[in-house]
């Protein structure tokens, strides 16, 4: 064997060694680069973990805090609605709403005036209180009586169903005395005056929890029908219910709302016109201005009165024919018949003798001896109305506005009669005081006050 195989041979074996340890070292690189990113990676997730531990005991925390703040919610939540409980049921009280202009309480009972209201008072709230028997566990009796007590009264006075204004002014007294949470309340006059009261007082306690049930007088009105289909949802009807004293007219039945007769408290009549004259001289100043005229014309005989030497005959005073028509809202004054030889002899007087007429129709005057007008003369009941008659012609500065009782102003014009033809209205009155709209219409004006109604007050 020569030299060179031995060469050979060697050359061989160390490239195997270069060849194994070349397979070394690149398992080692390998294995540096291996180690290097799974000592990155164990820090991420490490980093993660603790991460996600601390969001874990923040979470934690959170949730006790949520379940803590949740825990007092619903407490407070209980709370509020036993208060909420106990405040709906706190004072509990049922309303009584009524329009006394046209529920009318019984004559008996206005009769007796403030007895009689204390009693209508007492008597209201037990009738209450029965038909409300589920109800009377310390439950409370509010009412509201709302009317025009002036013309209420003239009301009934031409009923017949009151003598003595005084009667029911002293009812309305006592009804308000009766019990403290009772009022009868003077509206005034007005046109549904009343009824907007009314109104108002049942959307606000309609909206009350603390209101069980609303009872509206109102049987006679067709007008609240509307403003109850409007107002009262389905949910309220229960707590809705209507009062009968005359019977309920068609419309509010159509309601469907539960109804409840007080006949016992309430006069089941309407009120009608049922005026009769009465020949009775008036007795107080304002008497006078509201006495009715005879029903069949009576003629004042001619009366010879010597003037100035002469004698000459008054031309007696006769009713005329009146136009029918009534003015709103106050209407027509009553006619007042005057003797024909005492109203001459008042017409007479003279500015240095001439009466005042405050004085003689409303009581003393408040001038005192300082007013230019003759206090000392001795008037005669004749002498009242003939005042009273020429005070008329003056006319009132509210019109149809006017809320005084006995007004001794005029508020229309009385020198009205029908013409000729039987067809137009005719003032007489020689430059009239009154506007177009104190007279009816179409009325001629003979004598118009060319001042004022120039143009338009001729004819309208």
């Amino acid at each position: 064997m020569a030299i060179m195989d031995f060469v050979q041979r060697f050359q061989a074996l160390q490239l195997q060694r270069d060849t194994g340890n070349e397979l070394i070292k690149d398992l080692l690189i390998y294995c540096e680069g291996m180690e290097t990113g799974l000592r990155l990676e164990n820090a991420r997730l490490a980093k993660e973990l603790e991460d996600a531990q601390l969001d874990l005991d923040d979470a934690r925390r959170s949730r006790r805090d949520l379940q803590q703040q949740l825990n007092l919610a619903q407490q407070r939540v209980g709370q509020f609605s036993v208060d909420c409980d106990s405040m709906r049921n706190r004072n509990p009280y049922i309303m009584v709403l009524i329009d006394g202009d046209g529920m009318i309480f019984n004559e008996d009972l206005i009769h007796q005036g403030i007895e009689g209201g204390k009693q209508a008072a007492n008597a209201l709230r037990n009738s209450v209180l029965e038909h409300c028997s589920e109800l009377t566990d310390e439950i409370e009796i509010m009412a509201k009586v709302c009317a025009n007590i002036t013309g209420l009264s003239k009301a009934m006075r031409r009923d017949g169903s009151l003598g003595n204004p005084d009667d029911l002014r002293d009812f309305t007294l006592g009804f308000t005395q009766g019990k403290a949470s009772f009022d009868f309340i003077d509206v005034g006059h007005g046109k549904e005056r009343a009824d907007s009261k009314i109104k108002e007082c049942m959307r606000w306690h309609l909206r009350n929890h603390n209101c069980k049930q609303i009872l509206l007088g109102i049987s006679h009105d067709a007008g609240y029908a509307p403003f109850l289909d409007e107002v009262v949802s389905q949910d309220d009807r229960c707590r809705i219910t209507i009062i009968e004293g005359p019977p309920t007219v068609r419309e509010l039945v159509s309601t469907g709302l539960q109804v409840l007769n007080f006949n016992n408290i309430f006069r089941a009549e309407k009120l009608v016109d049922r005026l009769i004259p009465s020949p009775t001289p008036p007795s107080t100043w304002a008497g006078v201005t509201s006495i009715a005229i005879p029903s069949a014309p009576v003629a004042v005989p001619p009366v010879p009165v010597k003037t100035n030497g002469t004698t000459k005959k008054l031309t007696p005073i006769t009713p005329i024919a009146k136009p029918a028509w009534v003015p709103n809202p106050r209407g027509l004054d009553p006619p007042i018949t005057v003797n024909a030889t005492v109203l001459d002899k008042i017409k007479r007087r003279t500015t240095n003798n001439k009466l005042c007429n405050n004085h003689y129709l409303r009581g003393p005057c408040a001038k005192g001896d300082e007013c230019c007008f003759e206090h000392q003369y001795k008037a005669t009941d004749e002498d009242l109305k003939a005042i009273a008659y020429l005070t008329r012609l003056n006319p009132c500065l509210n019109g149809q506005d006017c809320e005084l009782e006995f007004c001794i102003y005029g508020h229309h014009c009385p020198s009205v009669s029908m013409g000729t033809s039987g067809k137009d209205p005719v003032c007489n009155a020689f430059g009239c005081r009154f506007g177009k709209e104190d007279h009816p219409p179409g009325t001629v004006i003979k004598h118009p006050r060319k001042e004022r109604w120039e143009k338009d007050y001729e004819r309208y």
